[in-house]
């Protein structure tokens, strides 16, 4: 399959993300977008006797995504973690999209996640007299994945 000729790339500063359909506000960056399947490694030996390796595709991996927003007064994404911390695996899967769009906002390319949970919130580092942004980073975990 060839690649298309490059028009535009997409500048890194255009993206979404949504939780169930949600649009999360006030994003700052989103990392750890890794779209993955594992190898698998053959070694074979011919009955000539060469030995070769063939690597094959195997299943595809389940992964994180950090993000990181300003600090607001939503307690959105900490009820979230409570509901993992608590046990509740239903309550606690959502799935997520992330949009990168171009420099008009359409929609380039979008990933969809499925079965998607927080596992960690980390505030930023809170200085007397600094003049930064606070912000909240948090981890989520996902099974699946999918372009489209």
């Amino acid at each position: 399959m060839p690649l298309a000729d490059p028009l535009d790339a997409a500048a890194a500063n255009g993206f979404r993300l949504t939780l169930d359909g949600i649009e999360v506000p006030q994003i700052v960056e989103i990392s750890g977008l890794t779209l993955e399947v594992d190898k698998i490694e053959m070694k074979q030996q011919t009955k000539e006797g060469k030995y070769y390796v063939r690597n094959l595709i195997g299943r595809p991996k389940s992964g994180q995504i950090t993000v990181t927003r300003g600090i607001t007064d939503s307690t959105a994404v900490t009820d979230w973690l409570k509901t993992v911390m608590e046990g509740d695996v239903a309550g606690a899967r959502k799935t997520a999209s992330v949009e990168i769009t171009d420099y008009q906002d359409a929609v380039i390319k979008t990933v969809e996640f499925t079965n998607v949970w927080v596992q960690k919130v980390e505030v930023s580092t809170l200085k007397a007299g600094e003049a930064s942004q606070a912000t909240e980073k948090f981890t989520m975990c996902f099974d699946e994945f999918k372009v489209v």
